[in-house]
C-alpha cells in the first residue's frame, strides 16, 4: 500500500466495529512502510492486510478484510500469502482473529495461545482518581525506560512505534514512576466511538487501577473507554470487573511459531489488534 490507502483499510476495520483509533493510520503505517497489502479488482480496493515487522523476531499481521461481495473467491487466500511470503524470515508472527477465523490460522500453522476480551467502561460523570506523587505525564528517565519496560510485556523492542504512538495528538500518556523506577505506564487515545486505552502495563492491580482512572479523565463525557485484556492475567479480569465493566467483543490471540516469552501479568491491556 500506499499510504493513502491505509485509509481505506481503517475505513474497512471501522465498518466491520473495531473501532479505529483517530490517528492509527499515520502511527501503524510509518511503523513498517512496507508491511501493509491491498488488493485491487479492476484498480479498486476490495481486500487488505497488515503485516508489521519490529525486527527479525517478531511480526504482527492485522486488518485482514476483504469487502463482503468478494468473499470466498480466493481474495483473502491470496492476501495471506502475500503478507506470509513479506514475514517468511521472521521468527513468530503474531495475530489477533476474530473467533470466527480461528479455523483458518490454525491451517496456517497459527496456534491458539489466550483470548483477549474487551470491556466497556461507560463514564456519566467525572472519574475520581488518586492523586497519586507516583503518576507522571513523562518519564524523568526519558524514552529508554519507557522501551525497557515495554520489552518485558510486547515480544519485541518497538522504538519507532512508540515514539510515533506516544506523540499523538489525540492520545495522552501516565507513567507511574516510584523510586525512580518506572512500574507501570498508559495511553489513551480518542477513537471513531469513543476512547480506547492501550498498552496499559503495570507491576500490580494496583498500579494498573490507578493508571487506568487517571487516563479515563482524559475523556470528553459521556463516554465509553474500552480496554483489551488478556485472559490469561487474571489481575485484569479481575481489575474489569471490579471497576463494572462489561465485555462487548472477544479474539483469539494465536501464533506461528515459538509463543513469546513475556510477562502477561503485566499486561492489562493490549496496545491494538491491529499491530499486538
Amino acid at each position: 500500500m500506499e499510504r493513502s490507502e491505509v485509509d481505506f483499510a481503517v475505513e474497512q476495520a471501522a465498518k466491520e466495529g473495531w473501532n479505529p483509533g483517530l490517528e492509527d493510520a499515520a502511527v501503524f503505517f510509518e511503523t513498517d512502510p512496507g508491511g501493509f497489502f491491498i488488493a485491487l479488482a479492476d484498480k479498486k480496493p476490495v481486500g487488505c492486510i497488515s503485516a508489521v515487522t519490529y525486527g527479525d523476531d517478531f511480526a504482527f499481521v492485522g486488518f485482514f478484510i476483504v469487502l463482503e461481495e468478494f468473499r470466498r473467491q480466493g481474495c483473502g487466500v491470496q492476501l495471506g500469502q502475500a503478507a506470509l511470503e513479506y514475514l517468511k524470515t521472521t521468527h513468530t508472527i503474531g495475530v489477533d482473529g476474530v473467533l470466527a477465523q480461528q479455523k483458518n490460522y490454525e491451517r496456517s500453522g497459527f496456534r491458539f495461545a489466550c483470548s483477549n476480551i474487551r470491556y466497556e467502561y461507560k463514564i456519566v460523570v467525572p472519574v475520581p482518581f488518586v492523586q497519586s506523587m507516583t503518576i507522571f505525564s513523562e518519564v524523568p528517565s526519558g524514552l529508554g525506560e519507557v522501551l525497557a519496560y515495554d520489552r518485558q510485556c510486547f515480544p519485541a523492542a518497538r522504538k519507532v512505534f512508540l515514539e510515533k504512538w506516544l506523540a499523538m495528538k489525540s492520545a495522552k500518556a501516565w507513567f507511574w514512576v516510584e523510586g525512580g523506577e518506572l512500574k507501570g505506564y498508559g495511553v489513551i487515545r480518542k477513537c471513531r466511538t469513543g476512547y480506547k486505552i492501550g498498552p496499559l502495563f503495570a507491576d500490580s492491580e494496583v498500579i494498573a487501577r490507578d493508571l487506568f482512572l487517571r487516563l479515563c479523565s482524559f475523556a470528553e463525557l459521556p463516554a465509553s473507554v474500552y480496554l483489551d485484556i488478556p485472559a490469561s492475567n487474571p489481575g485484569g479480569i479481575r481489575l474489569a470487573q471490579t471497576l463494572g465493566m462489561q465485555p462487548v467483543f472477544k479474539t483469539a490471540r494465536m501464533y506461528l511459531g515459538p509463543e513469546p516469552e513475556i510477562q502477561v501479568q503485566k499486561i492489562f491491556g493490549v496496545t491494538s489488534f491491529e499491530l499486538g
